[in-house]
């Protein structure tokens, strides 16, 4: 889905991009909510970047990227956390493109986000190129979406990438059991 953000472009450098997990749903101006196999997810835009709300009933998670006010942290290369019952694992880039490679990049990510069902994108008054994109998809047993965050004035595109996925019970070992040694050989012998 592609739309068109009635607000000014305020979220206009790469780095006053900041990162916060857990917080509050912040108002959006554009949302897009998703059921992927049995969890709910809304893709939130928000004036000042964006938002993802997953919520299933092992609980819920929000990550927000955006320039806001409040504790946030830098934004950072990767994060890779336990929230609750999940694996939550991010990471960030900042690509740097020439004009004419950054309007084509730009026009690519567009038109594949708003052709797709679980993708939504908006792009803000006063630039083509100025938009926030987001897509999501289950995987495996996992949801994962990715961002994108365009700043054609710097010709910076901000990408992130984000799992959450069940997080996988510890093993158990029994003490009295025998371990296999570093270095032994296998049953075939090999």
């Amino acid at each position: 889905m592609l739309t068109t953000l009635n607000t000014s472009y305020t979220d206009t450098r790469a780095t006053d991009l900041a990162w916060t997990l857990g917080r509050e749903p912040l108002p959006a101006l554009a949302t897009l909510d998703l059921e992927l196999a049995g969890t709910q997810l809304q893709l939130r835009l928000l004036g000042a970047s964006h938002q993802v709300l997953l919520e299933e009933e092992r609980g819920t998670c929000s990550e927000t990227v955006a320039c806001i006010a409040g504790p946030s942290t830098p934004l950072p290369l990767g994060v890779a956390k336990r929230v609750g019952d999940w694996e939550y694992e991010f990471a960030a880039r900042v690509e740097v493109l020439p004009p004419g490679s950054f309007a084509g990049r730009a026009q690519e990510l567009l038109a594949l986000v708003s052709d797709h069902p679980n993708g939504l994108a908006g792009v803000f008054p006063g630039s083509p190129h100025a938009f926030t994109a987001l897509l999501a998809q289950h995987h495996e047993g996992q949801v994962h979406w990715r961002t994108w965050h365009a700043y054609p004035q710097d010709g910076q595109l901000v990408a992130t990438r984000t799992r959450v996925g069940v997080r996988e019970p510890t093993a158990r070992r029994d003490p009295n059991e025998e371990q296999p040694r570093s270095g032994a050989l296998s049953p075939s012998g090999v």
